[in-house]
């Protein structure tokens, strides 16, 4: 079968080639019903545009490349959701990879990405520690880097993890809370500035905090152990409220505590701290905070979308967007049940 090319959309529609190519490449200058002409006759004859020609024809692609480091974090598929949202809106495709937790592969795909002439790529980097930077200083389209905070120069948007900690333990006050402990190894940067919310707020309310540095941040079992510890020492050695720096820790801590026969929230309150609908398991739903991912992955594009429209060779200005958000009150200390609030997982997804 002979290859389909653009002048015979052009004839079978009864239009120009211009007018095929503005609607393949700037579907804004087409009127919607010449538009919707033209895509059914692409539909029909099976027309599949070459995207090398489509870039090299208008001087860019309208298609950006999402890098993500795993798919089965909720953050991560909400960071997803907000940039294709975005992307759209402005004009826009998105394609996305995962790079399953490899810095080799991260790197793989952000350089095939670059070199598929995209109009530009947003990164979402695997755990960072404080002195994390760019694998590559200068990238030859726009890059913005998505939940990482650094002090190299780029352009960052990310969740003011410093803000999630003090509401966090401003939560704890609020719920009457006399001795809080704070679980969960801080092991990378948004972590550490979470914990170091959490320790702000705790000085300046005058509140009793104990810090266990501990706990894996993706690993259930290590808070469940917790949990069993915590709900064997004496009722008044006991904390009255745990702030978890993860969903997945508290998830777990809230399970050891019931394994040994304790009640939450009614013997001690239990929050997470990121917001990861994909944590939200057992009978007790949990308080966190509500995850910025959508937010960021639109601020993301917003930002790629602003350096694109800049005038060419402008010299990139690093940047940081700090987004943030709000608590989400569940069971877990205090709230009503789920079934009362009518909780719908499917918002958070």
């Amino acid at each position: 079968m002979a290859k389909v090319k653009i002048s015979d959309v052009a004839r079978e529609a009864g239009v120009s080639l211009g007018t095929v190519s503005n609607a393949l490449n700037h579907p804004e200058k087409v009127r919607p019903e010449t538009l919707e002409l033209i895509q059914a006759t692409v539909d029909r004859l099976g027309f599949i545009p070459s995207q090398s020609a489509r870039s090299l024809a208008g001087g860019q692609s309208r298609v950006f490349g999402l890098v993500l480091p795993r798919l089965d974090h909720g953050f991560s598929l909400q960071v997803a959701n907000g940039a294709q949202a975005e992307a759209r809106a402005n004009g826009y495709d998105l394609l996305i990879a995962s790079a399953d937790n490899d810095d080799v592969l991260e790197g793989r795909y952000l350089r095939y990405f670059m070199g598929a002439q995209m109009a530009g790529v947003l990164v979402q980097p695997m755990a960072a520690g404080e002195s994390w930077a760019p694998s590559m200083e200068k990238t030859p389209i726009p890059t913005v880097y998505l939940n990482v905070h650094s002090e190299a120069p780029g352009i960052y948007v990310a969740a003011d993890n410093l803000g999630e900690g003090r509401m966090l333990l401003g939560h704890a006050v609020d719920c009457g809370a006399q001795r809080v402990c704070m679980i969960g190894a801080a092991d990378f940067t948004q972590l550490l500035l979470r914990a170091e919310g959490v320790r702000e707020a705790a000085a300046e309310k005058h509140v009793e905090l104990e810090v266990v540095e501990e706990g894996s941040w993706n690993t259930a079992s290590d808070g469940f152990e917790f949990g069993r510890r915590l709900a064997k020492r004496d009722a008044d050695k006991r904390p009255d409220f745990v702030i978890c720096l993860t969903d997945v820790l508290a998830a777990g801590v809230i399970a050891g505590l019931q394994a040994e026969g304790l009640d939450v929230p009614g013997d001690i309150r239990v929050c997470g701290g990121d917001g990861n609908p994909l944590a939200w398991t057992g009978d007790v739903s949990l308080t966190t905070i509500a995850s910025p991912g959508a937010e960021i992955g639109r601020q993301g594009v917003k930002r790629l979308v602003k350096r694109i429209n800049q005038q060419r060779g402008a010299a990139t200005q690093s940047h940081m967007d700090l987004v943030g958000t709000g608590l989400i009150e569940r069971a877990s200390t205090g709230a009503r049940r789920a079934a009362e609030t009518g909780l719908d997982l499917g918002a958070y997804l």
